[in-house]
């Protein structure tokens, strides 16, 4: 895992993620019943945490996905 990673996890119900994760929440949405959350995490230990306090509000989670940075190929020409 490299360090300062971005997940986008997505839970059961509508939460306003702001309110209860502050400053470390880049993005909340609610899609449809479901909220889509947007962290940068340091390391595996921050997004553990960062699950079990999704669980400890007795969230339902349903996708924890790494978000890559974009890749630019740049091609040079002889």
């Amino acid at each position: 895992m490299q360090p300062n990673a971005r997940y986008e996890i997505r839970v059961e119900g509508i939460f306003n993620a702001p309110a209860h994760f502050g400053d470390a929440c880049l993005r909340s949405e609610s899609i449809g019943e479901t909220t889509l959350m947007q962290f940068v995490v340091a390391d595996p230990c921050a997004l553990f945490g960062l699950i079990k306090r999704i669980r400890d509000h007795g969230l339902t989670l349903i996708s924890v996905n790494r978000i890559e940075p974009p890749f630019y190929k740049q091609e040079y020409l002889p």
